[in-house]
């Protein structure tokens, strides 16, 4: 299945760049709006969902701060990943947060919905 790379864009108004850093990379944040439960063992990421959905990931980048990238292990393809980052404007102070995922052409619609409820959870656990 061919793979294509998405791109989304949030604005964030009134949000603090280090609870968005701390919602984005680390366990806790992650289980506040991304999944259920989240560990990690050295590069790996651990994401489940209920009592049956397991995915596991490797932590590719990742850069205080700024960015985060990630590779589900099950994807066969190698350079497929999913990253999540913060850009600040200069001249405001909002942050934006961006994401790309590489997701299988025929599920572009899907995933791009997905995202949108999931950092819809991730503004509103930011008081947002």
């Amino acid at each position: 299945m061919t793979k294509k790379k998405i791109h989304l864009e949030y604005s964030l108004d009134n949000v603090s760049g280090t609870v968005l850093w701390n919602a984005i990379s680390t366990p806790e944040g992650l289980e506040k709006w991304m999944a259920d439960r989240v560990t990690v063992n050295e590069r790996t990421y651990t994401f489940e969902w209920g009592k049956d959905e397991v995915k596991r990931a490797e932590l590719i980048t990742r850069r205080s701060d700024s960015h985060i990238r990630f590779h589900w292990i099950d994807d066969e393809e190698p350079d497929s990943y999913f990253e999540l980052r913060i850009e600040n404007n200069e001249l405001t102070g909002d942050y934006s947060l961006l994401v790309e995922d590489t997701v299988d052409e025929d599920e572009v619609e899907d995933m791009t919905d997905l995202w949108n409820i999931e950092v819809e959870s991730l503004l509103r656990q930011c008081g947002m």
